[in-house]
């Protein structure tokens, strides 16, 4: 179990290392790192999901590790409050930034093997916290450098606790 302490509140998330293993295991590395410490989610859409893990507070990207392949195919859901890596359009593109669902986006599940149909990789879910998570969906956003759905006031990532 992951506790992130936002300054909203606290999110505890619990990983699937038996069905996302890879995805379990860099998310876990980020944490031991301190690597989220400081970070904010930098994209809130409301009855989507909110995203974090890539940039800080001045809304500089963090430099990360190498991408990791994506186990969409591994039979996890984006569903309401599970936690997926964020990638580029290339399938194989995760590093750092993940996102958690506000609702059943199933439009985001694996359907094949191609650069369309390879989905998000879901490896967590959270377990206690989703009032925090629905705080953060609801606060005012806008566009700044490039990135739209940004928080007007950051929500930040304080401390990272592995339980």
């Amino acid at each position: 179990m992951i506790v992130l302490t936002t300054n909203l509140g606290e999110i505890t998330i619990e990983l699937n290392l038996e069905k996302a293993p890879i995805s379990s295991k860099n998310f876990l590395r980020y944490c031991k790192e301190g690597f989220f410490e400081g970070t904010i989610f930098h994209r809130v859409i409301d009855g989507f999901m909110i995203q974090g893990g890539g940039h800080t507070e001045n809304l500089l990207e963090k430099p990360s590790h190498d991408p990791i392949v994506n186990e969409a195919n591994r039979g996890l859901k984006n569903v309401i409050g599970s936690i997926a890596m964020a990638r580029t359009d290339a399938p194989h593109s995760a590093t750092s930034q993940f996102f958690i669902n506000l609702d059943n986006n199933d439009f985001l599940d694996f359907t094949a093997t191609n650069n369309q149909g390879w989905g998000y990789a879901v490896f967590g879910q959270v377990t206690a916290g989703m009032d925090v998570v629905n705080a953060i969906a609801k606060v005012k956003t806008h566009s700044k450098f490039g990135l739209d759905d940004l928080p007007i006031d950051p929500i930040i990532i304080e401390k990272v606790t592995l339980l």
